[in-house]
């Protein structure tokens, strides 16, 4: 770029770092802080673990949020300094330096901004997902277990820990349905714009005659509740199975019947459990995710009063696919909601899905703030 892009886009820069400053409140949050230490320094903070770690795990995502702004603004600042000494010098080195610094702070504003999307009640939770491949056999069970891959690169991309708690493996390949956590700080916060149906369009390499396909699976996503939420889940609602792990998605087999099926008798949900080792551990785990399929249709039953009173339709079917995959006759993919589309589709499911929830993050917003 020549010196008077560069002049701009570094302005730009200087108007966000001031547009964060504002939205964040940084004497509140150094505050907040404050106060989150002098709790920690107290001796008796660990008396209450569960309580201690809430605390610290808030005061973790506290302290990114105003050391990365601080470091963001100091990175900003530098370019400012470096894009002079350029102009003055206009030495080749210096002008490389300053590409490189320019596309790294680039990059660190655009992930700042994104997290700052990022405010909803169980955003900072772990996320649960579930895969539930449409009709069509074979074909449509290979599409589950490629978007299965594709969010496990994701997570693996971005320092989050994957734990497969149930998979059932389809008949010639794939799987018929697999329910995974991916844990840590956001994971729902970004992965909730993936909750829908996702349509693929391929020349089946299942079929001989070498025909097109049309592929559906279901991605449900919900956030991993703590203690604090309270969901009633009465002993006599809940009917436990026990039967023995398949092994295909866990860690290890098990010889002795320690996988925990729960089924939840007033609304028919059923959660499965095979990773843990123990059956306590699979029930404590399926319990876990029982309380969050429970609070995510309380919630959906309080979005379908609100709509019918405002007298809003709501697409819940099947029918509702929120982004296609297109392997032929060309390449995109494209998110039905915001827009959004790449070329690039080995990179998506490689992992490389930043853009579409950016851009979700962003839709989102709008749709909640109307102007």
């Amino acid at each position: 770029m020549e010196f008077s892009e560069y002049k701009k886009e570094i302005e730009q820069m200087v108007a966000q770092i001031s547009d964060f400053r504002g939205s964040l409140d940084l004497d509140v949050l150094k505050e907040s802080i404050a106060d989150n230490e002098a709790q920690m320094a107290d001796p008796t903070f660990w008396n209450d673990q569960a309580k201690a770690q809430k605390i610290i795990n808030e005061n973790n995502v506290l302290k990114n949020k105003y050391d990365n702004f601080n470091q963001l603004k100091e990175a900003v600042e530098e370019l400012e300094i470096l894009l002079e000494m350029c102009q003055e010098d206009g030495d080749s080195d210096l002008w490389s330096e300053l590409d490189d610094k320019y596309q790294l702070t680039k990059q660190k504003l655009q992930s700042y901004q994104l997290s700052l999307l990022l405010n909803g009640p169980y955003d900072k939770n772990n996320a649960i997902l579930e895969f539930h491949p449409g009709a069509g056999g074979t074909e449509s069970q290979d599409w589950g277990a490629m978007l299965l891959r594709m969010y496990t690169r994701w997570a693996e991309q971005h320092g989050f820990t994957v734990e497969i708690e149930d998979y059932l493996a389809g008949d010639e390949a794939g799987i018929k349905s697999v329910t995974m956590v991916i844990s840590g700080t956001n994971a729902y916060g970004y992965l909730r714009s993936e909750k829908g149906v996702h349509r693929l369009v391929r020349i089946s390499p299942f079929d001989s005659a070498g025909r097109r396909h049309t592929s559906f699976c279901s991605v449900n996503v919900m956030p991993e509740l703590d203690d604090d939420v309270e969901v009633d889940l009465r002993p006599e609602d809940i009917k436990m199975e026990v039967f023995r792990s398949s092994g295909a998605g866990g860690q290890h087999i098990n010889k002795t019947s320690s996988a925990v099926r729960l089924i939840h008798i007033p609304t028919g949900i059923v959660v499965s459990s095979q990773a843990q080792r123990s059956q306590f551990q699979n029930r404590a785990t399926a319990e876990r995710m029982l309380k969050s399929k429970l609070y995510q249709l309380e919630l959906e039953e309080q979005e379908k009063k609100r709509a019918q009173i405002q007298g809003e339709q709501l697409d819940i079917g099947w029918g509702s696919q929120i982004r296609s995959y297109v392997f032929h006759p060309y390449s995109m993919v494209k998110d039905h909601r915001t827009g959004f589309e790449t070329g690039n589709i080995s990179n998506v499911m490689d992992g490389d899905l930043d853009g579409f929830i950016n851009a979700y993050l962003q839709w989102h917003l709008k749709q909640e703030n109307p102007r």
